[in-house]
């Protein structure tokens, strides 16, 4: 793990243009680098726990919310060197909220990125202790790695995004609301309410926390993304709900059909599909109107936010 406060050098950009893939896939590159230099080696006692920290962490994934930290890194005048830490952070967190949906006791499932889920492929207990250990070194993350911004203050304000979006006001909130509600009519004002809580809070401090490492950005500018972040995590969400009824179990990597199974409410659910892709077109729009100010300073947001949408799985 990366200590300390001192900034590394930035990382040599490559010279001439790059299709957004192929920058998407350098990033998801970087951040399997990264996360594997900040993990805990899999010969290190406690070498189970540590080997399933690492099988749920590396396991693939698109690793969306890193993308959205790397771009909006762009958007401000940063490097990705200068946000990684807050990326990893970000990743952390969000495996282990997958870890803990997967199990019994929640979502009950078999399934992730095509392989066995972590209780499956370990066990049930070895399962909740990797959440329990990647919340806490997310956090220690943000507190020493080396490639954030030195100032007390930007760790600390870092340290507040991550957890408030983490709590019960997001994440978890939203994944007691979602347990609550299952087989209940929602209107469509609570059902986006409980995604702006389970999904969207950990996408917009992934916006927001690239946006605190420039600490001399413009309030409105910072206001802008905020905008744009509520509007693109909502947006990912529906389509999430719509591939869930749309897709398979091969292209997803993971069952399908598991919110009509459970009585979820969601957006094809309460307002049906046509309307669903309507509304996250709207959003879409929503969310590229916030960047405008940016100019084309914000073009990997704007197409991060076009490849969401257009994704199949």
């Amino acid at each position: 793990m990366n200590e300390g406060s001192t900034r590394r050098a930035p990382t040599p950009q490559k010279a001439g243009p790059i299709g957004f893939e192929e920058l998407l896939g350098d990033w998801r590159e970087r951040m399997e680098r990264a996360l594997d230099a900040r993990l805990p080696g899999s010969n290190v006692v406690p070498t189970r726990l540590h080997e399933a920290m690492r099988y749920s962490v590396l396991g693939g994934g698109k690793r969306i919310r890193s993308a959205l930290v790397f771009a909006t890194a762009r958007t401000v005048g940063l490097t990705e060197d200068e946000v990684e830490g807050a990326a990893c952070a970000i990743e952390l967190v969000h495996a282990y909220s997958l870890v803990h949906d997967d199990l019994p006791a929640m979502d009950d499932d078999d399934l992730r990125r095509g392989r066995p889920t972590c209780h499956k492929a370990f066990d049930e207990a070895t399962a909740i202790l990797v959440g329990d250990a990647l919340q806490p070194l997310a956090f220690q993350l943000l507190a020493r790695d080396a490639s954030l911004p030195s100032a007390p203050a930007v760790r600390l304000r870092l340290i507040d995004l991550l957890a408030e979006a983490s709590g019960t006001f997001g994440m978890a909130g939203g994944q007691a609301i979602d347990l609550a509600v299952s087989g209940r009519m929602l209107d469509i004002s609570q059902v986006e309410d409980m995604h702006a809580r389970k999904t969207g809070a950990i996408i917009r401090a992934s916006v927001l926390m690239a946006a605190e490492c420039a600490p001399d950005l413009e309030r409105t500018l910072y206001a802008g993304l905020d905008h744009y972040a509520c509007a693109i995590g909502l947006a990912f969400q529906i389509q999430d709900d719509l591939l869930d009824i749309t897709s398979d179990v091969a292209t997803m990597g993971k069952p399908v059909r598991a919110d009509s199974q459970r009585a979820q409410p969601t957006h094809p659910a309460i307002i049906g599909i046509a309307a669903s892709q309507e509304r996250m077109h709207r959003l879409h729009k929503q969310a590229l109107d916030a960047l405008s100010p940016f100019g084309d300073r914000a073009e990997p947001l704007r197409l991060l936010a076009q490849w969401l949408l257009s994704r199949r799985h």
